[in-house]
């Protein structure tokens, strides 16, 4: 029988936010913003950083950034959308400057090397494509469900929304699905210096 590994799922020891605040604030960004869905169905955007000074940095592709995919049953991988350097992402947005989220942004900011935060919308009954990214991302799930699992090759794991911090290897080929009734809401941040093994 196989053992099932976790390896690819990291719990960061010793950080977790409060649960309640994230989903009060997470309520109030949502009176004055939507989600974004550039062109990617059942999944939405809301960037938390920028390029300084920068707005076309949180526009369009940019959203999105450069990911590989295996498309159809040739088993060829293709590369999608445009490189974006994640480094220059410094600048937290202005509608954050008065929420939780700065605290959030500012603590991770200082123990992680981070690119792109957003929060990322996870419609229900559906899931992303499998594919695989430049970096890591580090999770912090925010609203979620027990029918919302991450894939990273084939290995799935619910990530539960209780204020801790996850790092997940999405180098490696991964998908996450939805298969509850509630839209799964995580706050994601690109991660530039991996804790995972070569």
């Amino acid at each position: 029988m196989a053992i099932v590994s976790f390896e690819d799922f990291y719990e960061v020891p010793n950080l977790s936010f409060d649960i309640s605040k994230l989903r009060e604030d997470l309520s109030k960004i949502l009176e004055d913003k939507k989600f974004n869905s550039p062109g990617v169905t059942h999944f939405g955007a809301i960037p938390i950083n920028q390029i300084p000074n920068d707005e076309n940095s949180i526009k369009g592709n940019n959203i999105r950034g450069k990911y590989w995919t295996i498309a159809d049953d040739s088993g060829k991988e293709v590369a999608r959308d445009i490189d974006i350097d994640e480094s220059k992402y410094t600048q937290l947005i202005p509608e954050f400057e008065k929420t939780y989220f700065k605290v959030v942004y500012e603590t991770l900011s200082k123990r992680f090397k981070l690119g792109r935060m957003r929060l990322l919308l996870k419609e229900p009954r559906s899931t992303l494509s499998w594919h695989k990214d430049p970096e890591c991302r580090l999770h912090v799930p925010i609203i979620t469900n027990k029918g919302c699992s991450m894939v990273i090759e084939n290995v799935a794991k619910h990530l539960p929304a209780d204020g801790k911090v996850w790092i997940t290897n999405n180098t490696k080929y991964h998908n996450f699905f939805n298969g509850g009734e509630q839209a799964r809401v995580h706050l994601v941040a690109c991660i530039l210096e991996s804790p995972f093994k070569k």
